[in-house]
């Protein structure tokens, strides 16, 4: 058996025909269907099953498949252990965050990292928090900042700090100068513009929404945290965000809650099992090193 039996099967299960995976694969039909059926000789079991339309894993093709990715993710990785340079003279670093914290942790991370280390190449995405605890897992990231919580099986984290959260309006706003707490049963009237409902930071608005006995009035619902620093600032919304957000714009202030928005834990997230190259390493450690200076 060859590693290259292994990504033809995988091909053909993903594409669901033996046309387009050869096509992918620059290989000819004949000749993957060929391999396949060595493979299942070698198995001595079906993988395929071929009768529809469609082809389809077997059971037992669907057993094999399900090791046959794992095993190909762990032999990415070995790959990029053996290339990976320990003094970060070169090498490439793959991390993701969720949206808040784009908004103002990632770009000193990354200012301090890439003065650190010039020569090491990063991917920088943004995204739920559950997708980015799928890509760690499929070895598709190497790094995730996001929430403390129920995490993923094969997901570990390393807290950094804890995030203030509060009602945040523009400088023109009614509420801009409240003096002391809002009692919660008056956000209910005030028109909000909130994170959509794929985001942890939304979850975790709504939650201490609806422990407060609170229906709120939800003017607008974005994907952006700018978008709603721009929808806020203009005087006539409200909108809750992280209080290192409202620090960081002049024209938005942030309004206290009584009772107070349960704060959270972020967190740095890895595959348990993943190699942490050393950039990944080094990215870890100036995150930690800067925590600090966020929390409230």
């Amino acid at each position: 058996m060859e590693l290259r039996h292994i990504r033809y099967l995988l091909a053909v299960a993903d594409h669901g025909n033996f046309t387009r995976a050869a096509e992918a694969l620059h290989i000819s039909q004949p000749t993957l269907s060929q391999q396949i059926k060595q493979l299942e000789r070698l198995l001595g079991v079906q993988l395929l099953d071929r009768s529809g339309r469609t082809v389809r894993l077997t059971d037992a093709g669907q057993v094999y498949a399900e090791h046959a990715r794992n095993a190909l993710r762990d032999l990415e990785a070995g790959e990029r252990a053996v290339h990976d340079v320990q003094d970060l003279t070169r090498g490439h670093l793959r991390v993701a965050m969720t949206p808040t914290i784009t908004a103002y942790l990632i770009g000193p991370l990354m200012d301090r990292f890439h003065r650190a280390h010039p020569n090491v190449t990063v991917a920088v995405t943004e995204t739920t928090q559950d997708r980015l605890e799928e890509d760690l897992l499929a070895d598709a990231l190497d790094l995730g900042i996001a929430f403390s919580g129920s995490h993923t099986a094969g997901i570990d984290c390393t807290a950094l700090f804890t995030e203030d959260l509060s009602l945040v309006v523009g400088a023109d706003h009614a509420l801009a100068t409240h003096a002391g707490p809002l009692p919660i049963g008056d956000l209910a009237v005030e028109p909000l513009a909130l994170l959509s409902r794929d985001f942890a930071t939304r979850a975790h608005i709504d939650d201490y929404l609806a422990d407060c006995g609170v229906a709120p009035r939800i003017a607008i619902e974005a994907n952006s945290i700018s978008a709603l620093v721009e929808f806020t600032r203009r005087g006539t919304l409200g909108t809750v965000l992280p209080d290192a957000i409202a620090r960081a714009h002049p024209d938005l202030r942030p309004v206290a809650l009584e009772p107070a928005l349960p704060t959270r834990t972020v967190e740095l997230l890895r595959r348990g099992t993943a190699y942490h190259s050393a950039a990944a390493r080094a990215f870890a450690a100036i995150a930690r090193d800067a925590a600090g200076e966020f929390a409230p």
